[in-house]
């Protein structure tokens, strides 16, 4: 009788089980709340931060309150010269990587005929260039281990659809939701998976209301009437980095509250041109 075959399927992400994870821009809102979940999911997770260090401190006494191992550093992902190194010594502090969250980001509010190219520069390379380097490196490291992986970004509704002032922003993430789908059919075979998360208005640094209730924040252009949470965004990354997300792969999950389905109807509905104002 022949012995049965015990050698593991290189396409079979159901194998999958994630001990060690990056989280880059983890110092706060939602890199913060996804480290922490993460860490809840009984992962080590690599915290990064670029202003503010105390900020990943606090993220990183949150993760090992879960019991998990905690590894902090610096890194600016528009230093294109030195952020794939940085990803990397940050690997190597772990023992390895089987989660990379591509969160770190900026934006600028300038309209495309104002904008200097310093500035479209700045925000293309910290959400994009530095997002290729980094994802790159992660990559590569999964296929050497052989255990398979998960890549998730943080992009935002601006991967789908613009926003006046933001024609930088808008590129960017665009960009790296196709960077995100080119990933997945080249690394579906090392059986690892890469998916976008887009966020709508989240309550966050980034807009101003991290210390805000967003459920006492009325929006009357959302369907459900108000901001998210970075928790919210955070269970959905958790979610796909866990084993439970092993057939999706190549997908951009919209977490807006429905912001982005009201596209038609508020074009039709809008009855001034103050939204011209940014």
């Amino acid at each position: 009788m022949a012995e049965a075959d015990t050698t593991p399927n290189p396409f079979d992400t159901r194998e999958f089980a994630p001990r060690r994870a990056i989280v880059t821009g983890s110092d706060s809102g939602i890199g913060k709340a996804t480290a922490v979940a993460l860490a809840s999911a009984g992962m080590d997770v690599g915290i990064t931060w670029h202003r503010d260090e105390k900020g990943a401190d606090a993220t990183a006494a949150e993760v090992r309150s879960h019991g998990q191992r905690a590894v902090v550093t610096y890194l600016d992902t528009s230093d294109l010269d030195a952020c794939g190194d940085v990803v990397d010594r940050l690997i190597d502090d772990l023992g390895g990587v089987d989660v990379f969250v591509n969160n770190a980001g900026t934006g600028a509010n300038e309209k495309l005929v104002d904008m200097s190219l310093e500035s479209w520069r700045h925000v293309v390379a910290t959400d994009l260039d530095g997002a290729f380097l980094g994802i790159q490196r992660a990559a590569r490291r999964m296929i050497s281990q052989g255990t398979g992986g998960r890549i998730i970004a943080t992009t935002s509704v601006h991967e789908h659809q613009p926003k006046i002032g933001a024609s930088a922003y808008d590129a960017a993430k665009h960009g790296l939701g196709g960077l995100i789908k080119t990933a997945a059919i080249e690394l579906g075979e090392h059986a690892i998976t890469a998916n976008s998360v887009a966020p709508g208005e989240i309550a966050t640094p980034m807009t101003g209301n991290e210390d805000v209730d967003p459920r006492e924040i009325h929006r009357p252009g959302v369907p459900l009437g108000r901001p998210g949470d970075a928790r919210e965004i955070a269970a959905v990354i958790a979610f796909l980095a866990s084993p439970s997300s092993s057939y999706i792969t190549g997908a951009s999950i919209a977490v807006d509250g429905g912001m982005l389905q009201m596209g038609p109807l508020g074009g039709s509905q809008i009855a001034n041109d103050d939204w011209r104002k940014g």
